[in-house]
């Protein structure tokens, strides 16, 4: 944002501070100055007027001319092409020294004498004004011919340039930033007035505004017979120095009241809405193909979309014919969201609308009408057509001591009333020790008390804030995300304690390969629109095959052992994330060396399983089938632990390990929110001795133990501590049974147990088995 020492003075009285205090003051503020640039005018640069002007008569492009420089009329050859007489100019009197170090002094040009040089603006160290010597005019304020221009305050001024953060679109005006230094400075902002210029004519002859359905956008139409307009030299000399320019004059009266305003402005032509050259034209109200709020005629044809873009065929082409006149306000946060779901070409104007233009549209169509009339012969049509959308008042409700307990110091209530008020909010509703406080439509980025509070701290000033010791009475932090954090850290590390090395691999993978082993993917509809690459096209629904992919490589790469793990997110088809945990192991148990002679054992399932227990803590296996194909129909079981199914445990299928090169390898993939995690407690052990037997059971081959297990269990038997199958065996004699060995642990937390005891329990189990299954002993 770029403003000069002048054009603040318009809005703000800045009498008596320097520019250097109005730099430091932005950057306290926390509005960050990236340049200060001086403009000086040299001395005997002297305000004249061209009262003559004719041919040179040795030179086609050279006029002799005749200037009244207050003190005297002196003869000046000059080259510019838009010198003619009546002119008021800027001239270089005979001594002076211009900003290229060029002196000037009496000369002959093609004969004749020449004594000055009348000066274009860049040849003053000014921004280019455009072709030829500068036009001034009344617009510079008060004059005399002969007065050195350097005394003007517009030849004589300081530009700075700020840096500003996305949220303070407010300050992307003059008055914007003139209400931030009010604030500072304790000044008040020079409120616009709104002047009668209506003429007797009425707009609703010529003009007539309709709507399709409700939109968030405030619209105000003024219009008026352009006749004659030019543009004055302070508007073409401040859009240079704000490195601004437009086609047209009507245009560029339009950007420059928006810089100086912040009302969003635009000018059309009144007859791209008249049709068939009717007087009465219609301006439209509705949507485009992508949603956005438009202006249209009603043939259909778009004028502008509202805070985006105006289109070429409405815009003024020329300084003449009936004009209309727009102001517009939408709310950034509804134009930015909009812009991110359907991208389409903006103008200059959508970068002021995204981050938030000023609301008050009456007061900047106004300006622009009273500076249109002042430079032109134009007239006004009176009243106006409008469409307002009511404004939601944001209220933010802080007390007294809130506002000093999170700035760290007390700060006058009255010093807090007077900041607020001077950034526009509204805090008449407020009590003795409570701020009730009405946002300003323009400051969309306040939205809390601590909102607020930053407000008061910038403009307090960080530095005025005494410092004092932190206190530091941190609360218990330790919630759910830590535990979950734990959780995953404790696992990995038993994991890796029992030598399996972590593997992490994208949260994509390849949809057809999953699908070929009976995976069920992402649904189509939710799919991902621009994978990565073909072979990671689909969000993953399992571990396996990725650990499968990195057990291959590392088989290649010459390892004859393979132990991996992984903890990470899958999902399901409808994209439901879940947090997994899956293991792998491949060949060798271990290296070779002397105890094994160099022929280590394979792994195999039963010290599979006693790796994973190792890792999550006891577990149970079931009879189980997957449903994909990775596993091996008849070393496959689901884990149980506490009573619930956490995962599956499996050989790899013979032919998935031939495809990826793999020996004997087995896996194991559990939920990891099942994994037991709580907090361990001491528990009381017997100090008595504990007593062991043993029962050879004959069953049938096809019982499983599960069942065995389950009425034991149940049977509730007291001080049986524990049971476990120990030995199995068949032969020819046994036919279809088999002789299952089973291991009892009989304790009394109070006494020895007796051997009378003993067999009580012995044969209570026994009978429980003989009435349930029809079971006994060998």
């Amino acid at each position: 944002m770029i403003v000069t020492r002048s054009w603040l003075q318009e809005w703000i009285d800045l009498e008596g501070i320097s520019t250097e205090d109005i730099a430091k003051t932005f950057n306290a503020i926390g509005l960050e100055v990236d340049r200060v640039h001086e403009y000086r005018v040299p001395k005997k640069i002297v305000f004249g007027k061209v009262l003559e002007c004719e041919k040179h008569p040795d030179a086609d492009k050279l006029n002799v001319c005749k200037v009244d420089i207050g003190s005297a009329t002196r003869q000046i050859v000059c080259g510019a092409s838009n010198v003619r007489a009546g002119l008021t100019v800027a001239v270089a009197t005979i001594g002076a020294e211009m900003p290229n170090g060029m002196a000037i002094k009496p000369v002959k040009l093609r004969g004749v004498d020449s004594e000055g040089m009348i000066c274009s603006s860049s040849e003053l160290g000014l921004p280019d004004t455009g072709n030829g010597i500068m036009e001034l005019d009344s617009s510079i304020g008060k004059f005399e011919l002969g007065q050195e221009v350097n005394q003007n305050p517009f030849f004589n001024d300081d530009l700075i340039e700020i840096e500003l953060t996305a949220n303070r679109g407010d300050c992307l005006s003059i008055r914007g930033v003139a209400r931030d230094l009010s604030a500072a400075f304790d000044r008040p902002v020079k409120e616009y007035t709104v002047t009668d210029n209506d003429e007797k004519r009425g707009i609703g002859r010529i003009l007539s505004l309709v709507h399709e359905k409700d939109l968030d956008v405030n619209l105000r139409y003024k219009a008026l017979d352009l006749k004659e307009l030019t543009l004055p030299f302070i508007v073409k000399l401040r859009l240079a120095q704000i490195e601004e320019s437009r086609a047209c004059d009507v245009e560029s009266m339009m950007l420059y009241v928006t810089h100086s305003t912040g009302v969003i402005l635009r000018a059309y032509r009144h007859n791209f809405f008249a049709h068939d050259d009717e007087k009465m034209g219609k301006v439209i109200l509705g949507e485009d193909e992508h949603g956005f709020a438009c202006i249209e005629n009603e043939q259909k044809e778009i004028a502008s979309i509202v805070g985006i873009i105006q289109k070429e065929e409405s815009k003024m082409k020329d300084g003449s014919g009936t004009v209309v006149l727009e102001a517009s306000y939408i709310p950034p946060d509804i134009i930015s969201k909009k812009m991110a779901e359907s991208k389409i070409e903006s103008g200059p104007m959508f970068y002021k609308t995204s981050r938030g233009s000023e609301p008050e549209l009456e007061a900047g169509l106004s300006y622009c009408i009273d500076l249109i009339e002042e430079y032109s012969n134009s007239t006004t049509f009176s009243g106006t057509v409008e469409l307002s959308k009511s404004f939601k008042e944001k209220i933010v409700t802080v007390t007294k001591q809130e506002i000093d307990e999170i700035i760290g110091a007390e700060i006058d209530k009255s010093v807090i009333a007077k900041i607020l008020k001077n950034l526009g909010f509204d805090t008449s509703k407020s009590s003795t020790d409570n701020f009730v406080i009405t946002v300003p439509q323009f400051r969309h980025d306040i939205v809390n008390k601590q909102d607020i509070v930053e407000e008061i701290v910038r403009m307090v000033g960080i530095d005025n804030i005494p410092s004092k010791p932190f206190l530091l009475q941190e609360a218990n932090r330790l919630e759910d995300n830590y535990f979950a954090y734990k959780k995953r850290s404790v696992y990995r590390k038993k994991a890796a304690q029992s030598g399996f090395f972590e593997s992490v691999h994208f949260v994509f993978d390849e949809k057809k390969v999953l699908e070929s082993y009976g995976f069920k993917t992402t649904k189509d509809e939710l799919e991902l629109l621009n994978p990565i690459v073909q072979t990671l096209d689909t969000l993953r629904p399992t571990l396996l095959t990725g650990l499968l992919k990195a057990a291959s490589q590392n088989v290649k790469n010459g390892y004859a052992s393979v132990k991996l793990f992984e903890v990470g997110s899958v999902f399901s088809p409808t994209r439901e994330e879940t947090l997994k945990a899956a293991f792998l192991f491949s060949g060798q148990r271990e290296n070779e060396s002397l105890s094994n002679t160099g022929k280590p054992a394979k792994v195999d399932f039963a010290y599979f399983v006693q790796k994973i227990a190792d890792i999550i803590g006891d577990v149970v296996l079931r009879e189980h089938t997957t449903e994909h194909k990775l596993s091996h129909i008849y070393q496959c079981a689901a884990v149980v632990q506490n009573g619930e199914v956490i995962g599956e445990l499996f050989r790899v299928h013979p032919e998935v390990e031939k495809a990826y090169d793999l020996d004997m390898t087995f896996m194991c993939e559990l939920d990891f929110d099942k994994l037991s995690y709580e907090l361990k407690t001491a528990q009381k052990r017997s100090k008595y001795q504990a007593s062991f037997r043993d029962l050879s059971l004959i069953m049938p081959k096809d019982m499983p133990y599960e069942k065995v297990k389950e009425i034991i269990e149940a049977s509730e038997i007291p001080n049986l501590v524990r049971f476990y199958p120990v030995d199995k065996y068949t032969d020819e004699t046994l036919g279809e049974n088999m002789s299952l060995s089973i291991r009892f642990v009989l304790q009394s937390a109070a006494k020895t147990l007796e051997e009378e005891e003993i067999t009580n329990v012995m044969e209570t189990i026994l009978e429980q088995l003989g009435s349930q299954l029809g079971i006994g002993l060998r």
